[in-house]
Order: C-alpha cells, then sequence, then structure tokens
C-alpha cells in the first residue's frame, strides 16, 4: 500500500533547523564578541580622544605635524589608489577576458601582496633603492631621494594595496563571462566602446569596492610605511606613524585624537563597503541567474539579424544606433 505523506504540520522538527534556545546562544555570543572585540575598542577610541575635552581635541589635529601627517596621507592614498585602479581593471579585465601565456603567473603574482609580510616589502624597497641598496649610488648621484621621502612611502603603499582592486573584479567579471563583449564585437564595436558601453556599466559596484578597500589600506597601512619612511617628524610620518610618536610619548589624548579620524575613515568605509557588497551581490546573482545573451547588446544583435534581408545601410544604421554612435 502506498504511504499517505504526512502533512507539514505533522512532521517531525527539521533536522537542519537548530532549537530555538541554540539559536539565540550562537547570536548571543556572536553579539558579544563583536561588542567586546570591536564596539568596546572603537568607543574607546572617542572616549580618550574627548578626554581632555574638546578644545583639546581639534587642536591636537591643529598641530602643525599632525596637519603634516594628515597632508602626507592623503597625498599618498591619492596617488596609490588611481594607480592601483588603472592596474586592476587592466589586469582583471585581461585575466578575465583574454587567454593568453603568463595567465597563471599574471594571477599569482596579483597575490604576492598577499602571502609577504608588510615590513618585508618596505625592506625589499630599502634594498633596492637605499643609500647602501644595488641603485643608491645611482640614486645619490642624480640627486634623487626615494627611501626616507615621498615616493618611497607611495611605492610601499602601492605595493601592499594594489591587489584590492583586481581581486574584487576578476571572479565578478569570469561570473558574467564574455557574450556580451562578443556580441558587442559582432555590432562593430571598438575596444574602447565595448569597455565603456559594456563592461565597465556591468563592474561599477565591484570596482568601487575594490576601491575602498584599496584607499582603506592605503591611509591605514603602517608596516611598509614604517620601514621606508626613516619617521622624520612633520615630512615623512603619515596618520598611523604620528599616532605611534604621540603614544610613545605619553601624549594619549592626541594620538588617541589623530586615531579618532582613523576611526571616522574605518566607519565610513564600512557603511560604502555595505553599500556596494549589496550591489554586488546583486550583480552575481543577476550573472549567474539570467543568462548572459539576454541583455541588450544581444537584443541589438538579433535586431540586426532581423534585418539581415534588409539593404547593407539600413543593417549599419541599426549598428551604429547601438555601439557606433557619436564618441
Amino acid at each position: 500500500m502506498s504511504r499517505v505523506p504526512q502533512s507539514r504540520g505533522a512532521r517531525g522538527p527539521d533536522p537542519v533547523t537548530e532549537a530555538p534556545w541554540v539559536r539565540w546562544l550562537l547570536t548571543g555570543i556572536a553579539l558579544a564578541f563583536l561588542a567586546l572585540f570591536l564596539v568596546v575598542p572603537l568607543v574607546a577610541v572617542f572616549w580618550q580622544a574627548l578626554s581632555k575635552g574638546v578644545g583639546f581635541y581639534f587642536e591636537s589635529l591643529a598641530d602643525p605635524d599632525a596637519l603634516s601627517a594628515i597632508k602626507l596621507t592623503l597625498i599618498t592614498a591619492a596617488i596609490a589608489v588611481p594607480l592601483n585602479l588603472a592596474f586592476g581593471l587592466a589586469a582583471s579585465w585581461a585575466i578575465a577576458k583574454f587567454e593568453f601565456r603568463g595567465k597563471a603567473l599574471l594571477t599569482t603574482l596579483i597575490d604576492l601582496p598577499f602571502s609577504v609580510s608588510p615590513v618585508i616589502s618596505g625592506l625589499v624597497y630599502v634594498l633596492l633603492f637605499g643609500a647602501q641598496g644595488w641603485l643608491g649610488p645611482w640614486l645619490e648621484d642624480h640627486n634623487v631621494q626615494i627611501i626616507f621621502a615621498v615616493p618611497g612611502i607611495v611605492l610601499a603603499t602601492i605595493f601592499v594595496t594594489f591587489p584590492f582592486v583586481a581581486r574584487e573584479l576578476i571572479p565578478l567579471m569570469q561570473a558574467q563571462g564574455n557574450d556580451e563583449e562578443e556580441a558587442a564585437h559582432v555590432l562593430g564595436a571598438s575596444g574602447w566602446q565595448m569597455f565603456r558601453r559594456v563592461t565597465l556599466p556591468n563592474i561599477r559596484w565591484g570596482l568601487l569596492y575594490g576601491v575602498i578597500l584599496c584607499n582603506a589600506r592605503a591611509m591605514g597601512e603602517f608596516g611598509a610605511v614604517s620601514v621606508v619612511s626613516g619617521h622624520i617628524r612633520g615630512q615623512t610620518d603619515t596618520m598611523p606613524l604620528h599616532v605611534e610618536i604621540l603614544y610613545n610619548e605619553y601624549n594619549f589624548a592626541a594620538a588617541f585624537a589623530v586615531a579618532s579620524l582613523l576611526a571616522l575613515l574605518a566607519l565610513v568605509t564600512l557603511g560604502l563597503k555595505l553599500l556596494a557588497e549589496r550591489h554586488l551581490s546583486a550583480e552575481l546573482r543577476g550573472a549567474d541567474e539570467v543568462p548572459a545573451h539576454a541583455g541588450p547588446p544581444v537584443a541589438a544583435s538579433q535586431q540586426v539579424s532581423q534585418h539581415a534581408g534588409a539593404p547593407r545601410a539600413v543593417r549599419q544604421a541599426v549598428q551604429q544606433q547601438h555601439f557606433v554612435g557619436p564618441q
């Protein structure tokens, strides 16, 4: 005899679902961990920064050495982030969209800064560009200073931050596939037009996510910058280095005042990161659920196919409407 399936209400407890008290216990442990190791230290930073009053807080930020550290940090990020943006776009587009020799090697090299300590990377630059390094005598003869100067700080920051943009874009581009670019190529689009009108709109949130992470690491980097900066107060100290100097001088309120700026940057970064993650997840779901050939470029290709029997001038007009319009 065939058995009648039990109704949903008559079934026993779902073996996959934990008991309510277990869920509440795990949630409580997670929240307690976050409060102890994230929220409490963050509150302590602002509490210590304002411990001597709001006036002392702004005086600490208006100190010439603090202003110099803030300025140098912004300059370093303003140089490193756009360069890493350009590299990340080029590397991810090449890796995700094309096949070529050395592709695996390029992917491995992109991950290199993740496996090398920032202090070691800074030491490499000292051994390369320092006074006793390989290029040191030549740089000294030509009056070029890299180590213990702004160029060395920028180079060290670029090295430790350049994987972020590429590593966010490569999986996204691979999930999206090449169908839309191929359709655009069939319609007569150039390489720049394919990138600007097809590829770039599809990766804009992943690109923003990578830039956010890259900027946060560039402004908060300590290890590599500490090695190449020389700790010249008022000249080669970034904000993290300036915080260390103030703390070692037992000027705790001023140290936490400068650190609060980095904490504010972290909060802003977190908000932008959540926004970018939400849109990036939607894009990844769309790439997985919707066939790539359902996009606008292939719709345009279908229009061209519909006009296959039309005169050549008509077919060219349809192509021009989609991709070969005004530059």
